[in-house]
Parts: structure tokens; sequence; C-alpha cells
């Protein structure tokens, strides 16, 4: 694997941290800023909802740029929100500084994808994906713990003063680790990159990656609460919960990773199935603390890790170029922006459990989403006539089943594989 991509999972950590850190100091931002739970909750989504429409803006402004002057600019816009909220006289400024670094950091998450893809063979993508991912996994495993420990005993400005420390740390490891590469695969065209999103199936895949990760984070947006209020863990042991938590996606993440490039659409059915299991479990048994555990670490392991597989999807469908990895990461964030808000009216209207249950319900539309793909995989099973793909737009980059590449073909037969077996039974 290049060394770059280890580097790049280190800005991503950087990234995530940030984002993740307003979870875990739920608390102390509240009586700092003298807010709410749920109006914490909303710094979420104020950095979700500029990820989602900032970002791919952003991301069209330096489709010309070599790839790492564009990532170094990102972390300078980067550093610079986490400076303001390091320093937030008022839950206004907070607000404004989680929009910054959500615009920056969505268009790091878009071209750091496409630079991934770029510089691992085309039969890894979904591992170097994975391995770029897992840079999400630590922020969650090492990252969120770090930063609520921090907060605790030092105050929640020193845990934004510690990520910005982080990036600029990563910054340098960026100048001296990845390769100044030109343009992205397929070059810096903006109508080539828009031409990609005329695709109607690569739509439907946008959609299903929003309800993944909105179902997971209904739960993750307000876990802290949940783990303390209803099943009755103390403060100091949630940072112990967050770690074993984001270790469970560490290893979900690997194991998709090492899955995704041939059974990308199995392994996204099977996590949502999973995953509408564990968060209705977690609904109705969130008072005892066994069962709890034992359901977030389930959904640890079955829901932020679908990265690698709707990853892989995607760029199948579409491409690996900038443009749609950030639009793809901007319907990701949008499921972030979906949870935290629609969880916090739940929490006002009918408290703690009702955003696991938001859960259940957007992972079974997760499911529905899937069916689409999944009677096209059973119909190219080998000796049945492969659909051609009406959706493609001419010049987007995408992979056809009416010209397939070795290993696309290769793929494509691999799910429908697997997904007749999951239909039939047999």
């Amino acid at each position: 694997m290049p060394r770059a991509v280890y580097v790049l999972a280190l800005g991503i950590f950087a990234m995530v941290t940030s984002e993740f850190a307003v979870a875990g100091l739920m608390p102390q931002l509240a009586e700092g800023l003298d807010a709410t739970v749920p109006q914490i909750g909303y710094l979420i989504t104020a950095f979700s909802v500029a990820m989602s429409f900032g970002g791919p803006f952003l991301t069209v402004s330096l489709l010309r740029m070599r790839q790492k002057h564009a990532l170094l600019l990102l972390f300078a816009i980067f550093l610079v929100g986490n400076l303001l909220a390091a320093t937030a006289s008022g839950y206004p400024v907070m607000l404004a500084a989680r929009v910054v670094g959500g615009i920056a950091a969505q268009a790091f998450f878009g071209i750091s994808i496409s630079l991934c893809a770029q510089l691992a063979p085309v039969e890894l993508r979904g591992r170097s994906i994975a391995v770029l991912m897992n840079g999400l996994m630590l922020g969650t495993l090492l990252g969120l713990p770090l930063a609520t420990v921090i907060g605790e005993h030092l105050g929640w400005r020193a845990a934004f003063w510690a990520i910005a420390v982080l990036t600029v740390l990563v910054a340098l490891g960026t100048v001296a680790g990845v390769p100044d590469t030109d343009h992205a695969e397929g070059g810096g065209s903006l109508r080539t990159e828009l031409g990609a999103l005329r695709n109607r199936r690569l739509w439907l895949a946008f959609v299903t990656s929003t309800l993944i990760i909105g179902a997971t984070f209904s739960l993750f947006s307000y876990v802290n609460p949940v783990l303390t209020e209803i099943t009755g863990f103390s403060a100091g042991s949630v940072p112990l919960l967050l770690v074993a938590y984001g270790a469970a996606t560490v290893v979900g993440n690997t194991v998709v990773g090492r899955l995704a490039d041939r059974y990308a659409l199995p392994v996204l059915a099977v996590g949502l199935a999973l995953n509408t299991v564990f968060l209705a479990g977690l609904a109705l048994f969130a008072q005892l603390r066994v069962p709890a555990v034992g359901l977030l670490l389930g959904v640890g392991l079955v829901g932020v890790t679908m990265n690698p597989a709707m990853a892989a999807r995607v760029q199948r469908i579409g491409n690996a170029r900038p443009l749609v990895n950030t639009v793809h990461n901007s319907f990701i964030t949008l499921g972030v922006i979906l949870s935290s808000l629609l969880g916090g009216l739940a929490i006002d209207a009918r408290g703690l459990r009702a955003p696991l249950w938001l859960g259940v319900a957007m992972a079974a539309a997760g499911l529905l989403t899937l069916l689409p793909d999944a009677l096209r995989a059973r119909r190219a099973v080998p000796g049945r006539r492969a659909v051609p793909d009406s959706g493609a737009a001419p010049g987007s980059g995408a992979v056809s089943e009416r010209h397939p590449g070795a290993e696309g073909n290769n793929t494509r037969v691999a799910d429908a594989k697997v997904v007749e077996t999951l239909t039939t039974g047999s």
C-alpha cells in the first residue's frame, strides 16, 4: 500500500476527531456556551450541513489545482475553523467555527479518496479506501475518547487546541509523505466531472449511503446522554465505552475493506440488516448495561464500517474522481444532518430512546434502496444476458455492463452469485 494512503488517513483522523468531538463534549459545551443538549447536537448538524452543501463547491474551485496543493490549502482552512472553536466566546462563534471546519473537511475527504484510488491498483481500491477510512475509525477509537478526556480534565477549549496542533502536524506530514501528483484520474475538466452525475443509479447509491450513516448517527450523535441517562453509566465510563466502540469499527472496517472490491452489494445488505436489529435491540434494552454494551459494539461493527463498500459501489457506478467522491460524502453527511436534526426533535418530543427508533427506520429504508441493484445483479448471473446501464452518461467514466473490464465483470459476477444465494436461500 502506498505510504501516502497512510498519511491521508492521518488527515482524515484529525478531521473526524474534530467532527465527533462535540458528541463527547456535550455536557461541557452546553454549560460553557449556555446552551441545551439538543442545541449542542445542532452543532453536529451545522458541521454536517457545511460538509454537504459547502464541500462540493469548494472541491469544484480546487479541481484545477495539483491535489497536494489543494490538500494543504484545506488543512489551512480547517485549522482556522478549530482555532475559532478553541477561542469561541459564545454559541454563534462556535456555530461559525463548525461551518468553516465542515466545508474544509468535506473537500478533504473527496480529494483524499480520489487520490487514494489513483495511487492504488484498481483491484485494491476497496482495501486502500479501507486503510484511508481507518482514519475515521481511529477517530472514534482514539480521537473522540481523547478529546472527551481532555475536555473533562482541561476543559472543552483545550480539546480544540489539541486538534489544531494535530492539524499542523499532519499538514507537515502531507508535505513530506504525499506525492505531488497532477490532476485527478481523468483530468480536471468540470464538464467531465459533472457528466458522471447524470447517472440515475449513482443517485440511488448516494441515497443508500445517506441512510446507512443516518441510521448509525441516530445513536452516535446522542451516545453520551443515552449511555449516562438511560443505561446509567458514569460520565467517566463513557470514554472507555467509546474506545470499545471505536475498536469495533476498526475491526468491521478491516473486514469490509477485504470484501468491498468483490462483494460490495451483499456486504451493504447484510450490514443494514444487522444494524436494524442492533438499533432496535438498543432501543428496547438500553436500560440493561450488558445488552446495551453488546448492542453498541454491534452498531460499531456494521455502521460507519460500510464506508469501503459504499465507496466501491459508487466508484463502480460513477467514477473515482474528486467531485463524485465529494458529492458522495455530501450524501453521507446528509445522513448525519438528518439523524442529528431529527434526533434532537425526537428527544424533545419522545425522550432519548426516540433517535434509536429513527435509526431503525433509516436502516430498513436503506435495505429497500438496494433492491433495484440486487435484482439487476441477479439478472447478471453467468448464462443470463447482462442488463445495459441505461442510466450512465456518455463520458462519465462509469463502468458499464455492456463493455466491462475483467475486474469489473468479475466483481459483478461475485455480487450476483451472493445476491442470488441470499434471495433464493440456495
